[in-house]
């Protein structure tokens, strides 16, 4: 089974608890990472890395980031151009559906992670991730259980890590018309399979998710 966290360690919203004991260390430039679309059946897998300024106020001024999947399309896409300007350096990688078709999805994440690592003005000195291990980062890492829950770092980096492909989603949908990406943003809900059945898989598919694969076969037998 998956590792448990107690309920009572989940805040109410994410906040500095992570943070604060690595600046008081010295430690002044962490890099919050989180992923959006690890478990879509299209598009792109995108990772996104915030560094946030070493202010111990931040969670004041911040009041309301969380976890983006528990915000409205409207509230990410405001607090994604609020943390732009109070975000010290912020990333976003990515990695397309061919590369998750060719490694597997935890090898194209950890990709589009390093992608992001890699573009940052700055370097951080130690990374906070959301159940996540990068094995080719030379920074040292905190893998969280329900990180995007609890440090204020990786809701950040999941508001923009979301804002971000769900923008690309939408581009999609006007270039591969009828799937209706700009709705699910490529996750498998009722709608999708039924256009998967109707139209058959686009070239913005991953060809080895099912029922993706699944539809493949069908039309080659």
């Amino acid at each position: 089974m998956p590792p448990r966290i107690s309920p009572d360690q989940i805040p109410a919203y994410p906040d500095l608890s992570f943070e604060i004991p690595l600046w008081d260390s010295g430690i002044t430039h962490i890099a919050g990472i989180d992923e959006a679309g690890r478990g879509a059946l299209a598009g792109p897998v995108a990772a996104a890395v915030v560094i946030l300024p070493a202010d111990c106020t931040l969670k004041n001024k911040l009041n309301g980031v969380q976890d983006s999947k528990k915000m409205t399309p409207r509230m990410r896409t405001i607090w994604a151009i609020r943390l732009q300007k109070v975000a010290t350096a912020w990333s976003v990688g990515l990695a397309s559906q061919f590369e998750i078709d060719n490694l597997g999805i935890l090898p194209a994440t950890h990709l589009a992670a390093q992608r992001a690592l890699s573009s940052l003005p700055i370097q951080p000195h130690h990374l906070l991730l959301d159940y996540l291990f990068l094995p080719d980062a030379n920074q040292p890492q905190t893998s969280l259980i329900k990180g995007d829950q609890r440090s204020l770092s990786i809701a950040a980096a999941s508001i923009f890590a979301k804002t971000t492909r769900d923008t690309m989603l939408c581009e999609l949908e006007t270039r591969y018309p009828g799937y209706g990406f700009n709705f699910h943003k490529g996750y498998g809900t009722r709608a999708h399979i039924k256009a998967l059945n109707m139209l058959g898989p686009s070239p913005a598919h991953r060809n080895t998710f099912r029922p993706v694969a699944e539809i493949i076969k069908q039309n080659e037998e």
